[in-house]
């Protein structure tokens, strides 16, 4: 892996990331970005700033795991392509959902008190599936950002 790889994954991430919280504010219900968020650090909302800070960090640390995930085994050329890093950037952005949205999130913020935790699994129509578009929103310019890096 080179320099400009790890770069490329948190630039990637970052991107990302703004157009997820463009949705997040926008098209999902409020107030996720300016107080689940925050509320996960146990911030107390509404703290927009603080929310879109925490959102894009997530997005560039996310964004650094996604290149070290697609250096091992068949993913690795498929990530250096463009058709190849649009699939794996659709496939981590259900991954996440899953993972973090559906797992993570829910415990994450009962650990911390936040008296409106999500149940968990945290997965509910139409929310989770908006989720998973958010996330593939996320994960498409970070999977290309890679591809074009390699």
């Amino acid at each position: 892996m080179t320099s400009d790889q790890w770069i490329a994954g948190a630039a990637g991430g970052f991107v990302g990331s703004i157009f997820f919280g463009l949705m997040m504010m926008f098209v999902m219900p409020a107030p996720l970005l300016e107080v689940v968020i925050p509320a996960m650090y146990g911030i107390d909302g509404p703290a927009l700033l603080a929310g879109w800070a925490i959102h894009q960090f997530h997005g560039v640390v996310l964004g650094l795991v996604y290149v070290a995930l697609v250096q091992f085994g068949p993913l690795r050329e498929p990530a250096r392509e463009f058709t190849g890093a649009i699939g794996l950037g659709v496939a981590y952005g259900i991954l996440t959902t899953l993972v973090l949205a559906a797992l993570v999130m829910p415990l994450w913020l009962a650990a911390v008190g936040f008296p409106a935790a999500p149940p968990f699994p945290n997965v509910a129509f139409p929310a989770t599936v908006v989720s998973t578009i958010g996330h593939i929103v996320y994960a498409i310019p970070l999977a290309i950002a890679y591809a074009m890096s390699t």
